[in-house]
């Protein structure tokens, strides 16, 4: 009697471990592996006017507007966290510089082309920005997202090893202009309810328009309402030629911009040393950096990425995106991610 009892947990052992096998090769991976816990959404500080983006507090109008963007943007993030989560530095971050993310996502989609809806809506013949304009702002976006800017030999040694092309193209599907006498649009996206976005699902859509307040340029995250997805920016801080101002006359506040349309954050986390932008080769830091800030410029006893699109220094002084960014944008783009069907 015994033995034939040892044999029957014998047999159950098997069955279990066998079972755990054929669990093993789905390549699923348990919902308990994906750590959520450093996630968050809100941020509280108040970002400054000489900074000029207010995609962060906008997205803290959003939440407060639609009970369900939480979840929907929880829910895209651990979408990301799952993928990607036998790659290094998903979903973890702030790491200093050169650690974390040393392998280029492998996603299948080879470059990526996104078509750009522009609407130029102006109260006077500056704001009426020019062709010319507009596609010296679509060469900056493109130049910028792979790498190809001339600026690129600039980023320091610490950083260029983490320096990325992020194989995201942009391609000029159509300009819209539209004549209103209003001066100021503000950032409550009135410009976006009086001339909608056209196809947000399939294109990227741009607002062209005199925010006011001193306030560059704001965007929309992935996962918000498709009624005011996009981008808004201040035609003299849109491209590079005619009606632009410095020292934003570079195109990188698009380049920003759109940074947080495909899920980036603000570099420094929009909080203190331990808030995080979820990307692992970006350093820790407290705070963003402005102007052209000498290098190296510490905080949080690490040395920060100050020539990244997502802090807020001059346009002159910005010239990458790292390969942990580059990851995390691309996540939005795969099957099933966020923004998918702009994939061209």
């Amino acid at each position: 009697m015994k033995k034939i009892f040892l044999s029957m947990i014998a047999l159950a052992a098997i069955t279990v471990s066998c079972s755990d096998d054929q669990t093993a090769d789905t390549n699923e991976i348990p919902q308990e592996a994906v750590d959520m816990s450093d996630f968050y959404l809100y941020t509280d500080g108040e970002e400054k006017a000489a900074g000029g983006c207010f995609s962060m507090q906008k997205l803290n109008q959003q939440l407060d507007k639609d009970p369900q963007l939480f979840q929907r943007m929880y829910d895209l993030e651990k979408r990301y966290r799952q993928n990607n989560a036998k790659k290094p530095g998903n979903g973890n971050g702030n790491n200093n510089g050169g650690g974390g993310d040393p392998e280029p996502p492998t996603d299948n989609l080879g470059v990526v082309t996104i078509p750009v809806y522009v609407h130029v809506v102006y109260s006077n013949n500056n704001e009426n920005i020019s062709d010319a304009q507009i596609n010296s702002q679509m060469a900056v976006l493109n130049d910028d997202f792979r790498r190809n800017n001339n600026d690129a030999n600039q980023t320091p040694s610490l950083f260029s090893g983490v320096a990325a092309d992020t194989e995201i193209q942009f391609s000029l599907a159509g300009t819209f202009r539209y004549a209103n006498s209003r001066t100021s649009w503000g950032t409550n996206d009135l410009v976006k309810s009086t001339y909608p976005p056209v196809t947000p699902s399939t294109h990227m859509n741009i607002w062209v328009c005199n925010i006011g307040g001193g306030i560059l340029g704001y965007a929309q995250f992935p996962g918000g309402n498709s009624a005011t997805d996009g981008i808004v920016v201040g035609p003299q801080f849109f491209g590079t030629t005619g009606y632009v101002a410095a020292p934003f006359n570079g195109g990188r506040t698009t380049t920003h911009e759109v940074g947080h349309y495909l899920n980036l954050r603000h570099i420094w986390g929009d909080g203190r040393c331990n808030r995080d932008d979820f990307v692992s080769d970006t350093p820790k830091s407290d705070r963003p950096n402005y102007g052209c800030p000498s290098f190296p410029t510490t905080h949080c006893r690490s040395t920060d990425m100050t020539m990244n699109y997502m802090d807020y220094t001059d346009d002159a002084c910005m010239n990458m995106f790292s390969v942990g960014q580059k990851s995390r944008m691309r996540g939005v783009l795969v099957s099933g991610g966020a923004r998918a069907s702009l994939v061209n």
